[in-house]
């Protein structure tokens, strides 16, 4: 059985509960892939390194089972779920099937005020893979995605996307920030606003559908 690293979690503070804060700084370590499949991670040793007792850690990781990302092992922790390829090209059609279609059909010139207000969470996406930053990166990546999706008007399918995003881990983000092409991926982010904003559902259509391919490939650790 692999061994439990010790990893970079934030200290956590009080503007949340601790176990939503816990539960997010969990669920960026597993998108990320810094949380490892297969290996078995307990809640004391989790919370000691959050600075927490091992009730809200422990209530986060049965949160993220519910969800099917880790699953309790008697008596020693939790082990995060491994994904096949057939998973992650699940996923990906998944993705293409509900996200290409809404962001084309937002493409509309007059709602380029709409857009605008993405544009700094763009930017932000951006900067974080040119530092290297993969969690600013990852929650930026997010929030980006997930407010274009909530200009459709459906919650649901936010809601959907959210943990479709989640199930997969990005184990290929440090070695595209290591050779400096995680930007690519990153500026596509900025082209697809700029399709939007100029009415183009045709080019919107396109770089959502070519976006979403690159991150399967990161999703495998591979460049897409």
């Amino acid at each position: 059985m692999a061994a439990e690293d010790r990893l970079d979690l934030p200290m956590v503070g009080e503007r949340q509960s601790l176990r939503e804060q816990v539960a997010q700084a969990l669920r960026a370590a597993l998108i990320t892939g810094q949380m490892r499949p297969g290996v078995v991670y307990s809640a004391p040793v989790l919370a000691a390194q959050f600075g927490v007792s091992a009730t809200p850690v422990r209530e986060a990781m049965l949160d993220l089972a519910k969800a099917g990302l880790v699953e309790a092992v008697r008596n020693k922790g939790f082990r995060v779920t491994e994904l096949s390829e057939r998973d992650l090209d699940e996923l990906t059609q998944l993705r293409e099937l509900i996200e290409v279609p809404t962001v084309a059909k937002l493409a509309d010139a007059g709602r380029a005020p709409d857009f605008r207000r993405l544009r700094p969470a763009a930017e932000e996406i951006l900067a974080a893979a040119e530092g290297g930053d993969l969690l600013a990166y990852v929650n930026a990546d997010l929030r980006f995605h997930l407010e274009l999706l909530g200009l459709s008007g459906n919650g649901h399918l936010v809601e959907v996307v959210r943990d479709l995003r989640t199930r997969a881990r990005l184990y290929g983000l440090s070695q595209l920030a290591e050779r400096g092409t995680l930007a690519d991926s990153a500026r596509e982010h900025l082209a697809l606003l700029d399709a939007l904003e100029n009415g183009d559902e045709r080019a919107a259509e396109h770089i959502m559908s070519e976006h979403i391919q690159h991150v399967r490939g990161i999703w495998a650790a591979r460049e897409g």
